[in-house]
């Protein structure tokens, strides 16, 4: 007779590492054909920003700059093949459309306006290729039976029972499993039981959308509110869900404790509520977007007006998109595709 455990089973030993140490998003499984997963969530279980590699270990990565300018990261791999000449073609292309009054300018708001744009085509993006990898019929869309197949790799008419599962590992493995059914469900908003590109895009980036948070919220409220009491005590943040809070008195104890008092319990109760607890998890796009204008005008504005003229943004392309000033003539240039997706 078939068990649930051997139903569910799947070999996840690197699955069971990587929630122990809290870096997995909800459906970050091992996926068998290197499907790109969720963005990593931070070692406190929040989720990760868009720019948080940005910086690593004191040193910036352009790569975040210019895929937050052009809003494809398979563009924004491109222009690092490109001529500085056609680069900044392409750029003055994006310089103005960036220009909504078109007075010659790109300000702070007009920039931030932008980079939110990318981060929302960003999102689309992969979106699109996770889509790709667990449609299976290739129609466009993907039903619970394709994700299970290829985020866990259970077939349904599978019923080989030659491995006998680990119980710690299947209730786990359950346990992801019922949590994307929710997400699943959320994200299927004509409730068709199957995600079209758009419904399927919620799904794989949850943090992305409002109408997936409060899932988001429950599902951190029942790993973490231990006493059931609707709010999450220092302690029960302090956890990962394992209730293993860090040490007292270390460091990540001090630091973490510092950002639930200073950041995130916003009303000094010593305890998060609903609001504050999504404040905690799901990154600030706004914040992140404006950071971004910021920085991308502290680089570029040669003439400190605070705004940045066309030429200025040309004259920086580099720092915008990127390019190559070494033989780029081995490379396709897919400009006409460029142009449609403008």
């Amino acid at each position: 007779m078939i068990t649930l455990s051997h139903i569910i089973y799947v070999s996840v030993l690197f699955t069971h590492l990587c929630i122990e140490v809290g870096h997995t998003s909800p459906h970050s499984h091992v996926r068998p054909k290197g499907q790109i997963l969720n963005r990593e969530r931070e070692e406190n279980g929040a989720f990760s920003s868009r720019d948080y590699d940005h910086y690593k270990e004191g040193v910036h990565h352009s790569e975040f700059d210019h895929e937050a300018v052009i809003g494809n990261r398979h563009d924004a791999e491109e222009y690092d093949h490109l001529s500085p000449e056609e680069s900044k073609k392409r750029l003055g292309i994006l310089v103005q459309k960036m220009d909504k009054d078109g007075d010659g300018f790109v300000d702070k708001k007009e920039l931030t306006k932008w980079i939110l744009r990318s981060f929302k085509m960003l999102t689309e993006e992969e979106g699109e290729e996770r889509l790709e990898e667990e449609d299976e019929n290739e129609d466009g869309k993907v039903t619970w039976e394709e994700h299970m197949a290829e985020a866990f790799g259970i077939d349904p008419e599978d019923d080989d029972e030659d491995e006998i599962p680990d119980p710690l590992e299947a209730a786990e493995e359950h346990q992801m499993m019922q949590e994307d059914r929710a997400l699943f469900k959320a994200a299927d908003l004509n409730g068709d039981g199957i995600l079209d590109k758009s419904e399927f895009s919620a799904f794989a980036n949850p943090e992305e959308f409002v109408h997936m948070h409060q899932v988001l919220y429950e599902q951190t409220m029942v790993k973490r509110d231990k006493n059931k009491d609707g709010y999450l005590s220092l302690e029960e943040f302090l956890s990962d869900g394992s209730g293993k809070p860090p040490a007292v008195g270390s460091e990540s104890y001090l630091v973490e404790k510092d950002h639930f008092e200073n950041e995130y319990d916003v009303n000094h109760d010593g305890k998060l509520e609903k609001a504050e607890v999504l404040k905690w998890l799901l990154p600030d796009n706004d914040e992140v977007a404006e950071n971004e204008a910021v920085h991308l005008i502290k680089e570029s504005d040669d003439d400190k007006d605070g705004k940045l003229s066309i030429q200025e943004i040309l004259d920086h392309h580099d720092t915008f998109v990127g390019s190559e000033a070494t033989d780029f003539g081995e490379h396709l240039y897919n400009t006409h595709k460029f142009n449609d997706e403008l």
